[in-house]
């Protein structure tokens, strides 16, 4: 009889952990104006879809053991099912959002009350315009933090001096990709993946230099918003649509699991978008 032990897989070496996330149901999506190249008022969307689809979303993290927190939504916010934007929560401390659109600023407000009704170490607004996790991306060292479009570059020195952590600032070139979480995921500690025509000349030395091992995604998996996703360090949540980016994955030994939210995509929305973490 062998006594050779099989070879693990990479898979197999890959480790989710529980997470927490907020999430907010569409009950009020609507395109009904436009802030990012995605949203086209003229174009018909569908609430009851756009429920159906974010359903679907809530459920894979429920099967995939992740605790599920909900913030009401607001009549007349139809962007709040988009919770990644409302806050930054790191080490238990929670940074509220700015907006920089006049149509997302009393989004704020329901954030602020609604950690306000929790048991947080320190809870404030963002001083400067800052999208939160639109525009922030934590990982196991640095939170790395995008601007050009959205959030205040002076953001990002707020951010260091509120949770006490270095920050890398990235600059996002192409409208297409208005948020760092449109054109960046952090898979794990020390690894992520990106679009490198999303950002500066610059900024992509700086991610070749850090992340030499990175994932990188071509414009068709960009362009499908497959990174706006999520992951808990072996599965990774992403537009059903990004199957280049799906395959990448696998060899990499994650487990990617294909979601679909083509219809708060119209918003220039999907996964991640839809999805902010609670760091206790």
């Amino acid at each position: 009889m062998s006594h050779i032990q099989p070879e693990t897989t990479a898979q197999e070496q890959r480790k989710a952990s529980p997470r927490q996330y907020v999430m907010c149901r569409p009950t009020y999506f609507d395109v009904t104006y436009s802030i990012n190249p995605w949203m086209d008022p003229d174009s018909p969307t569908s609430a009851e879809t756009g429920l159906a689809q974010w359903k679907g979303l809530f459920d894979t993290f429920v099967e995939l053991g992740h605790d599920i927190q909900l913030i009401e939504p607001v009549p007349g916010l139809p962007d709040m099912v988009f919770a990644a934007n409302g806050a930054l929560v790191v080490d238990g401390k929670v940074l509220v959002a700015r907006f920089r659109h006049a149509q997302r600023q009393e989004e704020s407000a329901a954030y602020l009350e609604w950690f306000g009704r929790g048991d947080w170490s320190a809870v404030r607004q963002a001083e400067y315009v800052n999208e939160c996790e639109g525009d922030f991306a934590c990982t196991g060292k640095e939170i790395l933090a995008g601007t050009g479009f959205r959030s205040d570059p002076r953001a990002h020195d707020e951010v260091r001096e509120f949770f006490g952590r270095p920050v890398l600032g990235l600059t996002l070139v192409d409208p297409r990709f208005y948020h760092l979480d449109t054109a960046l995921a952090v898979l794990g500690d020390e690894e992520v993946m990106y679009y490198p025509g999303a950002f500066s000349p610059q900024s992509r030395g700086e991610l070749a230099e850090r992340y030499p091992d990175a994932i990188l995604a071509s414009e068709a998996d960009a362009t499908a918003f497959g990174l706006n996703a999520v992951s808990d360090g072996r599965n990774v949540v992403l537009p059903r649509a990004a199957t280049g980016l799906a395959a990448q994955l696998r060899e990499r030994g994650y487990h990617p699991i294909g979601a679909d939210l083509t219809e708060l995509l119209k918003a220039g929305g999907s996964v991640k978008c839809c999805t902010l973490e609670l760091r206790a």
